[in-house]
C-alpha cells in the first residue's frame, strides 16, 4: 500500500470534505509561482495556473490564496487550512486576524477556533495562526517571517496583478508586499491574471504539464547583469562544469554555442543567487565588468558587507579593487552577500534560509572532479554543492564545458530554458503543436537535461513530482520508439524519448504500468529459479563474471549476496589518467562509471558503449549497474541484458555463492577446467549434449568462454553452431599467439572479451574491456573455415591494441600501427598465412608505393603513421625475426623511469632493440627520421652497425625499392 508523503497528507487535510472549488465570479486571482522543496498547489485551473498553494518554512506552515475574497467565499477551505496551519498536536486555538480580514473572524466564530482581530501582528499575544491579506503586512514582515520560522501558521490571501499595474517599474517578486513573506516559503504572487472556473478537488495534489513553466521574464535581470558585457572569456586551463537550470525562477546567463550553461542566476525567496562553474572565474579580471553588475544585483542596493570565503584570495583582490565592502569570512547571517566555493555542504540549511530571507549568494566551483572521483555516487544528490543548490533550481553536473570565449546572450530573445522547452515538447506530444526548427534542435539537450534532472530523485518535492508526472504522461501518450538496425531513431523527438524513457522508468511510482508503453512486444520467456552462482576470483583488474543468465526487459529479480563481498573493497578512488584527460578537455565523464569502482557490482547488459550518433540503432545507453552494498538487492534493466557480477581490482574471493531469485537461461558455452553451467546447474566443461540444449535457450544473447577469451553475441549467431569446440580450439591457438608475441603468460590474468552490438560508439570495432564490434561481423568470430580469409585481421588488430603499452608507443604515430604486429604474427605463425595475403595493404607493391611517398616527402615523422610506420617494424622483423620483438617486449616488462615524451621513448626503443639484436640500429632509425640523440649513438657505438639496412638500399634519385616477403612458416 502506498504511503502518503507529508505534502499529500497536508493536501488531503486542507481539502477535506470539498468536492469542488467554485471560483467563478468577479474576483480575478493571481497566478502563483512555486519553487523549492515544499511548496505545492491546492488549486490548479485547466491552464496549469496555481491559484492556491501551501508550503513549509522552518518549523512553520503557510497557505496562500490567490485572491482575498476566497477568505470568505470558501469557508470550509479556510477552516481546514486553519486546522492544518495550527500544526499537528498543537492545542493552541487562538487565531490572530488582521482587521482587513475581519469577516474571517465572523465565519469561524462557530468553529473551535478563537478569533482575535488585530491592527497588526503581535507575537506577544501567543496566536498559533495569523490571517492577513497580501497588502497589509508591510510593517510586520520581519516579525511574520520569524513567527513562521519558529513554528507559526500563516494564511495570506491577495492578488498582485493590480499592484503590478500601479508599480510598472517594480520587481513584483521582490516588491509586492505579500511576497516579502510568502516567498521565503517558495510561494510568489505573480503579476499574471489567473483564469477562474469551477475546479474539481482531486484526491491528490493537482498536476498538469501546463504547470511546468518559467515563473518570470528575466529580460530585466539580464539587461542589468549584461551592461557592458559582450562575451564571457572562460578560456585557459580551468575546466568548468555544466550547470543544469531547472527551477521556475532560475535562468542562464552564460552558455556555450550549443547551450551548455556555465553561469546562471536564480531567485530564491527574497534573495538572489549566482553560480559560476569554476571558482577561478570569480577572480578573473576579464570578467570584471560582469562581476561589478552581478555584485550589485546580489546586494539589491543594500550596500552591505560581502563575506568572502578565506580560500578565495584572488576573488577578494578583484572585488576590493571594485570598491566593494568585503572581508574574508566564513558564513554569517549578518552578511549582505556570501561568496564561497561549491566544495562543502557545511551550513547548507542556514545558507538556504539566509538567501530565502533576502541574502545574496555567489557560489563558484565544478562537479566533474567530484563525479569522476566518486564513480559509484550520484552527483545530483551526493555532490556537496547540490545540497545547497538543488532547492534553488540549479544543479552542478559531472559534464564539462569546453574552454573558450562565448557571446553573451541577447536579453530580448528567448533563450533555452529547461522548463520552457519541456512544456513546449509536452504541448507538441499532447496537442500536436508544431515545434520550430530551433526548438527541434533543442530537443537533444532537453533529453539530456531531463535525464539528469530525474536523478535528483526528490520524490518529496512537489516540483520534482510535477516534472516526473509530465514526462510520464508524455511517454504514455507517445510511447517510446522501437529502434533496431532496420528502423533507427533519427528524429530529435525519438532521441529524446530514448534518453528519457529509462530514467522515468527508474524513478516513477508505478514502473510496471509504464513498461508496456516503453517496451512493446515484450515476450514472456521461461525462467528458472534460485540459481546458485559460485564466486571464486583473484583479480588484478576489474573483471566481469559471467552467470549464463539473462533478464528480460523490465524484469526484476532479487539477489542474495554473501556478506563477504558486500561493500568488498568499498572506498573512493580516482584515476590520475582520467584527471589528466579532463584537464586537457578530452573527456567530460567516464563512459562507463563502474569502470573506476573498487566494490563489487551487479551489471545487466554486455553492451557498455555509450552512443552519440545522430542515427541510433539502439538507445544510447542500454546497460545498468548496481553497487553491491547489501546482502539482499533487487536489480533490473529496462532494456534487459545478460547478468554479470563485476569484481573490483585486486580482489580475492573463494567459496562465495550468490543466489539469483529468477532469471532466463542464456546459451553459455565454457571450455576449460571449471565452469558453472547456468542452464543445468552443474559444474564442469560444457559437453556436446549440454550445448545441444543450451543453444536453444530463449534468451537473445549467448556467450562462449574459452581459455583466454569470451564472446558475447546475439543468440542468432550460435543457433546453428554445432561444434563450438572447434571455435574454442582456433581461438585458444590465436590467444596463445597473442601471448607469445607479447612475451606474457599463456594464461591471461583477465580473459579478453568481445561483445557484438547492433551499433557501437565508433568504427566497426574498438579495443577495450570489452572489445566492441558490430553484430554484422559476429559470425566471422565463429567461422573456423578459411580462418584468415574472412577478415579476422580486424579482431586481432583490436586484441593488439589491448597489448600496446605506453612505454614503447609513440602516440599518435603508432596508435594504429603497432597493434598490427599481432595481426601479422597471428596470421603467419598461427594461421600459416603469408602477410602479403593477410591484408591488401601488405602486398609488396603497396609497401613500395608507401615507402616511395614517405621518402619523397622528406621522411617527415608527421607522415609516419599506420601502414607507413608499420613498414619500419616489418623491416626489423624481416631482418631479425619475431624473436627480437619478443625479447624487446620482455625487456620492457621490468623497466622503470620510462621517458614520457616521444623523443625520449624513441631513443630508449632504439637502445632496447639494438641490445636485443646486438647491433647498432641508430643509422636505421635515423634513416626513418627518428630523432636519435648523440648520447644514444655514443652508447651504442660499441655494437656492430647495421649498415645494409633496407633504408640504405635505395637509389635516392631512382627511388628503387625491392621488398620481399618471407615465405609462410612450415
Amino acid at each position: 500500500m502506498c504511503t502518503l508523503s507529508h505534502h499529500e497528507k497536508a493536501y488531503v487535510s486542507i481539502t477535506s470534505g470539498l468536492r469542488e472549488l467554485d471560483l467563478r465570479g468577479p474576483s480575478v486571482p493571481s497566478d502563483l509561482v512555486l519553487i523549492g522543496d515544499h511548496a505545492f498547489p491546492l488549486a490548479m485551473n485547466p491552464q496549469g495556473q496555481v491559484l492556491m498553494a501551501a508550503s513549509l518554512f522552518g518549523r512553520g506552515r503557510i497557505v496562500v490564496l490567490g485572491h482575498e475574497s476566497y477568505l470568505t467565499t470558501l469557508p470550509t477551505l479556510v477552516e481546514n487550512a486553519l486546522t492544518w496551519l495550527r500544526g499537528d498536536g498543537s492545542e493552541n486555538l487562538l487565531v490572530g486576524i488582521h482587521q482587513s480580514c475581519k469577516p474571517v473572524a465572523d465565519n469561524i466564530s462557530r468553529s473551535v477556533f478563537q478569533a482575535q482581530v488585530l491592527g497588526g501582528f503581535r507575537q506577544d499575544l501567543g496566536v498559533g495562526v495569523y490571517v492577513v491579506d497580501a497588502y497589509s503586512m508591510a510593517p510586520d514582515v520581519k516579525s511574520l517571517v520569524e513567527f513562521l520560522k519558529a513554528g507559526g501558521g500563516l494564511l495570506i490571501a491577495g492578488q498582485a496583478w493590480s499592484w503590478a499595474g500601479q508599480h510598472p517599474k517594480e520587481n513584483v517578486l521582490l516588491g509586492f508586499p505579500g511576497n516579502k513573506v510568502s516567498s521565503v516559503a517558495g510561494i510568489y504572487f505573480s503579476e499574471h491574471h489567473g483564469e477562474v472556473d469551477n475546479l474539481p478537488v482531486y484526491p491528490q495534489i493537482p498536476s498538469s504539464w501546463l504547470a511546468v513553466a518559467i515563473g518570470k521574464d528575466f529580460k530585466d535581470d539580464l539587461e542589468f547583469l549584461l551592461q557592458g558585457v559582450s562575451e564571457f572569456d572562460i578560456s585557459g586551463g580551468s575546466v568548468a562544469s555544466e550547470v543544469l537550470i531547472h527551477g521556475p525562477l532560475s535562468f542562464p546567463i552564460g552558455t556555450t554555442s550549443d547551450g551548455q550553461a556555465f553561469l546562471a542566476g536564480a531567485y530564491y525567496g527574497q534573495g538572489r543567487v549566482i553560480v559560476i562553474t569554476h571558482e577561478g572565474f570569480m577572480g578573473r579580471k576579464e570578467l570584471a565588468p560582469f562581476w561589478k553588475n552581478a555584485l550589485h544585483w546580489l546586494d539589491e542596493g543594500r550596500n552591505g558587507v560581502f563575506g568572502i570565503q578565506p580560500s578565495l584570495g584572488h576573488v577578494m583582490a578583484l572585488f576590493s579593487q571594485m570598491g566593494v565592502n568585503c572581508k574574508k569570512s566564513g558564513f554569517s547571517k549578518d552578511l549582505s552577500v556570501y561568496v564561497c566555493t561549491a566544495y562543502s555542504n557545511k551550513h547548507a540549511e542556514e545558507i538556504q534560509q539566509f538567501v530565502a530571507e533576502g541574502g545574496g549568494l555567489l557560489i563558484g566551483g565544478h562537479a566533474w572532479y567530484w563525479a569522476q572521483s566518486h564513480p559509484m555516487k550520484n552527483p545530483m544528490t551526493d555532490c556537496e554543492a547540490n545540497h545547497v543548490l538543488n532547492r534553488m533550481g540549479l544543479s552542478l553536473l559531472g559534464s564539462t564545458v569546453k574552454a573558450g570565449c562565448y557571446k553573451a546572450p541577447d536579453p530580448s530573445k528567448d533563450n533555452y530554458h529547461f522548463r520552457h522547452m519541456l512544456r513546449r515538447f509536452a504541448s507538441h506530444v499532447t496537442h500536436g503543436e508544431e515545434l520550430t526548427a530551433d526548438e527541434l534542435v533543442c530537443l537533444k539537450k532537453l533529453g539530456v537535461d531531463c535525464a539528469n534532472y530525474l536523478k535528483i530523485k526528490a520524490h518529496h518535492c512537489p516540483s520534482y513530482t510535477q516534472v516526473l508526472s509530465t514526462l510520464t504522461e508524455i511517454l504514455m501518450k507517445s510511447g517510446m520508439p522501437k529502434v533496431c538496425d532496420k528502423c533507427p531513431a533519427k528524429s530529435p523527438k525519438d532521441h529524446l524519448l530514448l534518453s528519457v524513457g529509462p530514467e522515468v522508468y527508474k524513478v516513477c511510482p508505478n514502473p510496471d504500468a509504464l513498461l508496456p508503453y516503453l517496451i512493446k512486444d515484450n515476450q514472456a520467456m521461461p525462467v528458472f529459479y534460485d540459481y546458485r552462482i559460485p564466486i571464486d576470483v583473484n583479480t588484478k583488474s576489474q573483471e566481469w563474471i559471467s552467470t549464463g543468465l539473462y533478464l528480460s526487459p523490465g524484469m526484476k529479480t532479487y539477489m542474495a549476496i554473501p556478506a563477504q563481498i558486500v561493500n568488498k573493497g568499498w572506498h573512493e578512488c580516482f584515476g590520475s589518467a582520467l584527471f589528466t584527460a579532463n584537464q586537457s578537455g578530452a573527456l567530460s565523464y567516464a563512459a562507463y562509471p563502474g569502470s573506476n569502482s573498487t566494490c563489487f557490482q551487479v551489471q545487466i547488459g554486455c553492451q557498455t558503449d555509450h552512443l552519440h550518433a545522430k542515427e541510433l540503432k539502439r538507445a544510447a545507453c542500454v546497460h545498468e549497474w548496481f553497487p553491491v552494498t547489501s546482502e539482499m538487492m533487487q536489480v533490473w534493466n529496462l532494456w534487459g541484458g545478460l547478468l554479470y557480477l563485476v569484481a573490483p581490482p585486486k580482489t580475492k574471493v573463494e567459496g562465495a555463492v550468490v543466489m539469483v531469485q529468477m532469471a532466463v537461461p542464456a546459451a553459455y558455452y565454457k571450455s576449460g577446467e571449471y565452469v558453472f553451467n547456468a542452464c543445468l546447474l552443474a559444474h564442469g566443461v560444457t559437453t556436446p549434449a549440454d550445448w545441444a540444449l543450451m543453444r536453444k535457450s530463449p534468451a537473445p544473447w549467448a556467450e562462449l568462454e574459452f581459455d583466454n577469451i569470451i564472446f558475447s553475441v546475439p543468440s542468432d549467431a550460435i543457433r546453428d553452431l554445432e561444434h563450438p569446440e572447434k571455435v574454442a580450439a582456433l581461438w585458444n591457438r590465436i590467444m596463445s599467439g597473442i601471448a607469445d608475441l607479447a612475451a606474457v603468460s599463456h594464461k591471461f590474468p583477465r580473459k579478453e572479451r568481445f561483445v557484438a552490438d547492433v551499433q557501437i560508439s565508433h568504427g566497426w570495432m574498438h579495443a577495450g574491456y570489452p572489445i566492441m564490434m558490430c553484430s554484422s561481423v559476429a559470425p566471422q568470430l565463429l567461422n573456423t573455415e578459411n580462418s584468415g580469409c574472412n577478415n579476422i585481421w580486424g579482431f586481432i588488430h583490436e586484441l593488439g591494441h589491448n597489448q600496446q603499452r605506453g612505454c614503447w608507443e609513440f602516440s599518435p604515430h603508432t596508435t594504429e600501427c603497432t597493434c598490427n604486429l599481432w595481426s601479422v604474427y597471428v596470421h603467419e605463425e598461427v594461421l600459416g598465412i603469408n602477410r602479403a595475403k593477410a591484408h591488401p595493404a601488405l602486398k609488396p607493391e603497396s609497401r613500395v608505393t608507401r615507402l616511395k611517398e614517405y621518402v619523397k616527402g622528406g621522411k617527415d615523422l608527421k607522415s609516419w603513421s599506420v601502414w607507413v610506420a608499420l613498414e619500419t617494424y616489418l623491416q626489423l622483423q624481416e631482418e631479425f625475426g619475431w624473436g627480437a620483438f619478443k625479447n624487446v617486449f620482455a625487456a620492457y616488462h621490468n623497466m622503470t623511469n620510462i621517458p614520457k615524451d616521444n623523443k625520449g621513448k624513441m631513443n630508449l626503443y632504439t637502445k632496447t632493440f639494438s641490445m636485443a639484436v646486438e647491433k647498432n640500429l641508430c643509422a636505421f632509425f635515423k634513416a626513418w627520421g627518428w630523432p636519435i640523440e648523440a648520447a644514444t649513438e655514443e652508447e651504442l657505438s660499441k655494437l656492430p652497425p647495421w649498415t645494409n639496412h633496407p633504408m640504405a638500399r635505395y637509389n635516392t634519385t631512382a627511388l628503387r625499392f625491392t621488398i620481399t616477403t618471407p615465405p609462410p612458416p612450415a
